[in-house]
């Protein structure tokens, strides 16, 4: 049986959306069973839109999917690494709400609109200012630092903190009592245009009303190893399943990037590695 190659979960509108080699795209349904098994060695995925020249392989623990030299690859000329000081688009900042006490601030293209956002898994998040590049970039140092935020989160802790959301009205409000800070903090707005404060949910299209818990994180794949579930929610690059077992799983999709997947059976069961999280023990996993 032929296989695909993931490349990972994608947020292009209004559903998530599993991206194959050769331009395949497969929206997500919540509801939805989804069942495959993992095929050979994890290949490489290489670096901005070009293939690996040696197709290496990478291990399966490895949440980027890539060798060293794509990985080094693919960091240049990015945004994170300050590659591309000269990039004439407009950029906006952003606050990212992903739990109670848990906010980043952060920057995007502002062409990406709220994509950059989807795929991070904020629950919650409003626009501070848009600019220039370079302004967009100290604009973040200097309100990560006055509002004493970081400029990025776990995964893991993003995880566990979906787990008993606050309703949307205090997740707004924490949102907004930031933004009202920021827009106190000065220096900032003489390079950047402020931007009304509008708070945007994003916990209805994630599905995070049906994430009661988690029982287990998916650690890796394995050749031959099989993740088989129901589709809950989805946030970012995970994906909440509830497996044959009735365990509540999180598959982080990085992790199945470069691996060759194939449909598996309907009397399959879960078989990859999971971390499993004590019973009543939330915290225990992260």
């Amino acid at each position: 049986m032929a296989g695909w190659r993931c490349e990972g979960l994608r947020w292009p509108g209004g559903e998530p959306v599993l991206r194959w080699e050769g331009g395949r795209a497969g929206p997500l349904a919540y509801g939805r069973e989804i069942g495959f098994r993992a095929v050979g060695e994890r290949r490489c995925v290489g670096a901005r839109g070009n293939p690996c020249p040696v197709r290496a392989v990478v291990g399966g623990r490895s949440s980027g999917g890539r060798c060293p030299e794509c990985a080094r690859l693919d960091r240049v000329g990015s945004v994170a690494a300050d590659g591309i000081a000269d990039d004439p688009r407009v950029y906006r900042v952003y606050l990212a709400w992903f739990g109670p006490g848990m906010v980043k601030v952060g920057i995007t293209a502002e062409e990406r609109g709220g994509a950059r956002l989807r795929e991070q898994g904020a629950v919650a998040y409003g626009w501070l200012g848009r600019g220039p590049l370079m302004a967009a970039r100290r604009t973040e140092e200097v309100l990560g630092s006055a509002l004493g935020v970081p400029d990025r989160i776990p995964y893991a802790a993003k995880r566990a903190a979906r787990v008993g959301l606050p309703g949307e009205a205090e997740r707004a409000a924490e949102v907004a009592e930031l933004h009202g800070r920021a827009m106190g903090v000065p220096g900032w707005a003489d390079t950047l245009e402020p931007v009304e404060p509008r708070v945007v949910d994003h916990a209805g299209l994630f599905g995070l009303d049906r994430v009661d818990r988690v029982d287990g994180v998916v650690g890796a794949l394995v050749d031959g190893g099989c993740v088989r579930g129901t589709l809950t929610a989805a946030a970012g690059p995970d994906l909440h399943l509830e497996d044959p077992d009735g365990r509540a799983l999180v598959l982080d999709t990085r992790l199945i990037t470069g691996w060759e997947l194939v449909a598996a059976g309907s009397a399959a069961r879960t078989t990859v590695p999971v971390t499993v999280l004590p019973p009543g023990v939330q915290d225990g996993l992260f």
